[in-house]
């Protein structure tokens, strides 16, 4: 690990009088600190911003709101997230070991980078890790990568499951600048790779996220999150599928979802979403609404089983769902 500065604050107006190039900042480290430890990450300056005043959990009529920096955990136990948003509780709970969850924060979370092996290995070219370097992915292993939002430049896949959920439910992400403040839609806070694979979000480098806000919604309580994976247990999804319904006796009156594992970001999946609306909740409406889940896909050499398994995944996760009513 390279040398650094270090320095704790106190409020957001002193965190940004330290923020830009070269500087980091430091909540629960569970991603800052691993990726400092094989340089692929070199801050000159890292930034605690443990004792800001960014937590809570509060809920009313306008929706469920979070602080930045709870911990995956206490989200994920909170009793209102459980009742009135279960998506969220079970997206957490599946996105890593407990102690990871004690650790690492909501914001923290947002912003986590890929797992993409050759993204954390110095040997390899990546364009996300030195900008021109070339996408090593492409041609050699590449059994975990997306298959959507992919450009000749990445295929790296997001990474976090706590944000495809937020996604599905139409969740804002709240930002502080030097001089304002501003909320963007989270599925317009990702940005595809296209020729610039390193610019992974719209945040500024004088910006630092202080909280999201999930809108309040009738469908929100009847959802859920399916993880599909290599082992049980702390793994990337292979694909994964946010589902909330709203259902007026039998008939899906609303759909919201999004997928996982198989995009350069969370994928929000409009077409499947028109075509449940105002369908039966029935195993072929199901079947029907996820044939073209898949479409613009580009399979790479080792992951061309991901359109198939992404279906299979939205299938299981709405009659999981329906079940459940």
């Amino acid at each position: 690990m390279r040398p650094y500065a270090y320095t704790q604050v106190r409020s957001v107006r002193q965190a940004l009088m330290h923020a830009g190039t070269g500087t980091a900042f430091l909540a629960g480290g569970t991603t800052l600190v691993d990726l400092m430890k094989l340089e692929v990450m070199t801050p000159d300056h890292v930034v605690d911003i443990n004792r800001l005043p960014l937590r809570g959990v509060t809920f009313d009529r306008n929706g469920l709101h979070i602080g930045a920096l709870e911990r995956m955990s206490d989200v994920a136990a909170n009793r209102t997230v459980r009742q009135h948003y279960p998506m969220i509780a079970e997206a957490l709970e599946l996105s890593a070991s407990a102690q990871l969850r004690n650790m690492a924060s909501i914001g923290g979370n947002l912003l986590q980078r890929t797992r993409c092996g050759y993204f954390r290995d110095l040997s390899t070219a990546c364009n996300k890790r030195e900008p021109g370097s070339g996408c090593s992915a492409l041609t050699g292993v590449n059994r975990i990568h997306a298959i959507l939002g992919t450009s000749d430049a990445c295929a790296a896949t997001h990474a976090s499951d706590l944000a495809v959920a937020l996604v599905a439910l139409g969740a804002e992400v709240h930002l502080a600048g030097a001089r304002d403040t501003r909320t963007v839609l989270l599925d317009e806070f990702y940005t595809p790779p296209g020729t610039t694979p390193h610019i992974e979000n719209v945040l500024q480098p004088r910006e630092l996220i202080t909280g999201i806000s999930i809108p309040r919604s009738t469908w929100a309580a009847h959802s859920t999150y399916l993880k599909i994976r290599d082992r049980q247990s702390y793994e990337f999804a292979l694909a994964s599928a946010a589902v909330a319904l709203e259902m007026d006796g039998r008939t899906i009156r609303n759909a919201r979802i999004a997928a996982g594992g198989v995009g350069t970001k969370p994928w929000r999946l409009t077409t499947v979403e028109q075509a449940l609306n105002g369908r039966p909740a029935t195993a072929d409406t199901f079947e029907a609404a996820v044939a073209n889940a898949a479409d613009g896909a580009r399979p790479l050499t080792h992951n061309a089983f991901k359109p198939a398994l992404l279906r299979r995944t939205l299938v299981r996760a709405l009659t999981v769902l329906q079940e459940r009513r």
